[in-house]
């Protein structure tokens, strides 16, 4: 997928820790950001479950209902 760039404004501690994190890591910055994004989003799950397969309409609605339910929970 491509990606584009962006300018996100942080608290100097929660940039400090990023920086300090990846490098512990092996990562850039960016990717660090991006991970800790595509996790607190959801969309690891969202790939795992598109990777089994097309879902039924009843199963896709089941599940998108499942998710806007514990996003709110």
């Amino acid at each position: 997928m491509a990606r584009r760039k962006t300018t996100l404004y942080l608290e100097e501690e929660v940039l400090r820790a990023a920086k300090v994190r990846a490098a512990s890591l092996g990562l850039r910055e960016s990717e660090l950001v991006e991970r800790a994004l595509r996790h607190y989003l959801g969309l690891e799950r969202l790939e795992a479950l598109l990777a089994k397969g097309p879902l039924s309409e009843e199963e896709a609605l089941k599940l998108a209902y499942q998710e806007l339910h514990a996003s709110r929970g």
